[in-house]
């Protein structure tokens, strides 16, 4: 304790303490706090493996074991990052000690707070990465409701953001469906990496206190220990291996809301958001403004930014622990808060999403089957440079003419080019169109059906 009744967790060999420059940037329980359920877990594991050390008896751990109870009840009960504890850990045991007394500072036997702090961001992300791939599942069940409707309302397909060729508005969902699945992917993988307990490697070359570091590892819910002490408290590339999974994620969520950001434009028109997910004006009362969207589209960014800094705090550093290392939490925690209400946001913004079809079908127009023409005469054999070169010439004539491409049909068309005289009015059928494109992942209804449901054996494989 210090003079003025403040617990730290060092400080015997300092006249003073520290300056209130240095102790306003060194204190991290305005951010670590949320980190309190992993250490009283970490707390109630380490007490049972000094009882099997020797160095505490039956007794001291289970009174210990009471008054993290009792801390634990007013933990869930406050805002403990209003304390004016210099972190978590302190926080934990000044509040133990006024439970049991000076036994509380026992549990700190054999261990640091760099092994604690390590163990405890693992313990966090692992439970982070869940949550996020529940939110994930939850705007991926809403795309695959919400597809269900668009299966036969044929849609723009763009290149370049010029209209190219049709397709469904179940096909242009669902293509923001499959990199969700590469998302939770990634994070499960990642999870083998996250999954290996730091405990036992104390300050960084290990405890002195003969823990067994797999039971403890088995208990805690990792996979296994660390397998070198420095490395164990001094690396947090599985930190920014979840950070660029979670950033890739916003990333690809930003497409999908810029998708809907431009098809709900009065200028395209293929979408409509429902009230409750768009914003209006405070001068202009038409307004409906997509502004959930908008958000989404900028938390790519966020995340990006986040984890470009984070890997720059990594470059560089020294073997072993350093406090470079503390700024992990206000990261990691900073990144899930945007993706998670993301997430929210785009999964409520699908689920009520509308699709107008007829705006969708009156901006399929003759030109987009062009190339479906030209393939068309190719199967009847003319070569397809032919074919190519020729079509691209009638579509230059209609626009010559200001005509519809599809009035180019027999003769009419012959009269452009000979190789064009095959043309078929039904060659014009956007329906038609859609039925040829049925291979496997297709745009054809068939296929979409198909792709439907394997995307639901996906949803939770």
């Amino acid at each position: 304790m210090t003079d003025d009744g403040e617990m730290r967790l060092w400080g015997g060999r300092f006249e003073g303490g520290p300056a209130p420059e240095l102790d306003r940037i060194n204190r991290s329980l305005p951010l670590d706090w949320r980190l309190w359920p992993y250490e009283l877990a970490v707390d109630r594991a380490w007490v049972g493996e000094l009882v099997a050390a020797g160095l505490i008896d039956e007794g001291t751990r289970d009174r210990i074991l009471a008054g993290l109870v009792a801390v634990e009840a007013r933990l869930d009960s406050g805002d403990p990052g209003l304390e004016p504890d210099e972190d978590v850990h302190t926080l934990v045991e000044r509040w133990l000690a006024d439970e049991i007394g000076d036994e509380a500072s026992q549990v700190r036997i054999g261990r640091s707070r760099n092994d604690v702090v390590a163990t405890d961001t693992r313990l966090w992300t692992l439970d982070a990465c869940g949550r996020i791939d529940s939110a994930v599942r939850e705007l991926q069940a809403a795309m695959l409701s919400t597809a269900e409707r668009g299966i036969d309302v044929p849609f723009p397909a763009y290149t370049h953001l010029q209209r190219a060729q049709p397709t469904t508005a179940a096909q242009w969902l669902l293509s923001h469906y499959w990199p969700l699945v590469r998302g939770r992917d990634r994070l499960r993988d990642a999870r083998a990496r996250i999954a290996r307990l730091p405990l036992g490697a104390a300050a960084g070359t290990g405890s002195t206190i003969p823990v067994d570091r797999d039971r403890l590892a088995l208990g805690l819910g990792f996979e296994g220990p660390c397998e070198n002490s420095l490395d164990a408290v001094g690396s947090r590339d599985w930190a920014a291996e979840v950070l660029f999974a979670w950033t890739q994620l916003a990333g690809d969520l930003s497409r999908l809301a810029e998708d809907l950001v431009l098809y709900a434009s009065a200028e395209f028109g293929l979408v409509r958001l429902a009230d409750a997910y768009s914003t209006g004006s405070s001068l202009m009362p038409q307004k409906r403004n997509p502004d959930g969207a908008e958000l989404a589209r900028a938390r790519g960014g966020t995340l990006l930014g986040l984890l470009a800094g984070y890997l720059a705090s990594l470059k560089g550093l020294p073997t072993g622990y350093s406090k470079d290392l503390q700024e992990d939490k206000r990261t990691l925690f900073a990144a899930e808060d945007a993706v998670a209400e993301t997430l929210a946001v785009l999964a409520g913004t699908i689920a009520t999403l509308e699709f107008n079809a007829d705006r969708a079908a009156s901006s399929i127009t003759p030109e987009m089957l062009a190339a479906d023409v030209a393939e068309l005469l190719a199967a009847e054999g003319v070569p397809f440079r032919s074919a190519h070169e020729a079509m691209g010439q009638l579509v230059q004539q209609a626009e010559a003419e200001g005509r519809d491409l599809s009035y180019f049909v027999g003769e009419k068309a012959g009269s452009v080019d000979p190789t064009l005289a095959s043309i078929r009015p039904e060659w014009w059928d956007v329906a038609a169109a859609l039925e040829r494109r049925s291979v496997a992942g297709g745009s054809s209804p068939a296929a979409v059906r198909d792709q439907l449901e394997e995307a639901r054996t996906r949803l939770d494989g």
